[in-house]
């Protein structure tokens, strides 16, 4: 078994193409009408238009979506130009992970961490 999609609900399918574009640094595939969808190394991350695809009230998502990243003070140079709220700021966390934490443009919660400090949960001091 493999995760292969995750959605992101949108109010704004256009601005939020940008802010994604942006910040992950690849252009969207638009294949399907009201979803675009960013390839992340075999994931597919894919913004979804409420408007068309909503079952009712919008509420972004409740938990964050975790990215691994290979040069993350770049990703977070793009995100703070593409307008994401960063809630937290570059740090090291307890677990190991260097990492930010934002949101984007509708409030969906993101982390993205560098690629080189990911905790797995193999081999945890508290395990």
């Amino acid at each position: 078994m493999r995760v292969f999609r995750v959605a992101v609900p949108t109010m704004n399918i256009a601005e939020g193409q940008l802010f994604y574009e942006q910040i992950l640094g690849m252009a969207a595939d638009d294949t399907v009408p009201s979803r675009l969808y960013f390839h992340c190394d075999g994931v597919i991350v894919a913004l979804v238009e409420w408007s068309t695809e909503g079952r009712g009230d919008f509420a972004p998502n409740c938990e964050n979506l975790y990215l691994a990243v290979d040069d993350l003070d770049a990703v977070h140079d793009r995100a703070t130009r593409a307008g994401a709220n960063i809630t937290a700021p570059i740090d090291v966390r307890p677990w190991g992970e260097r990492s930010f934490y934002c949101s984007d443009l509708d409030g969906n919660p993101l982390c993205f961490v560098d690629s080189e400090t990911l905790f797995l949960g193999h081999g945890a001091k508290w395990a």
